[in-house]
């Protein structure tokens, strides 16, 4: 069932598959990085995975792209719990702002903020200190200076990719019921 109590029809559930399929291929080939410090343009297929079908059916697709992409493609470290929470929380924070709303500027910069400051810099840096035994003043000013750069990043990515017309066009097919 999605978020709005129906349940979801067999396109959701394939548009679903194909953008946790393309969650995987984007952050197995198009991410670049050391184990403790990661780009990815993951974050736009989580976007729409959240915005499209809310937070807890985002939550959930974005955690089985986390568990499926690590346990097909492997991983600096392998599979790890942590990763798959912060995963589901990244996403359910976009659907939260953005499901069954108007995608607007402070909208994406909120979401970006949140998600960059508390899940990124701290809770993703929180889980590569237990995952490695690292001391977190060790690795979060690198960390968090990357972060900090990716902030204008992702708000001008998301800021293009939800005026996109095309995608737009399919966001209402998909909400069609």
């Amino acid at each position: 069932m999605n978020n709005l109590g129906t349940k979801l029809t067999t396109r959701d559930v394939a548009l679903l598959g194909l953008l946790i399929a393309m969650d995987i291929i984007v952050g197995k080939f198009l991410s670049f990085g050391v184990w403790s410090v990661r780009i990815s343009l993951t974050f736009i297929i989580v976007f729409f995975m959240a915005a499209w079908f809310g937070p807890i059916v985002g939550g959930v697709a974005s955690a089985i792209a986390d568990i499926v992409g690590t346990l097909l493609m492997g991983g600096i470290g392998g599979y790890f719990v942590g990763f798959t929470i912060s995963a589901f929380i990244e996403a359910f924070i976009y659907g939260v702002i953005f499901y069954d709303k108007k995608v607007s500027f402070l909208r994406i910069l909120c979401a970006v903020l949140i998600n960059i400051l508390v899940v990124d810099a701290l809770l993703n840096t929180f889980w590569i200190m237990w995952l490695y035994h690292a001391l977190f003043w060790s690795i979060f000013p690198v960390r968090i200076l990357k972060e900090l750069l990716m902030i204008p990043i992702q708000v001008i990515l998301l800021s293009i990719v939800s005026k996109n017309t095309v995608l737009n066009t399919l966001k209402n097919h998909v909400r069609l019921r």
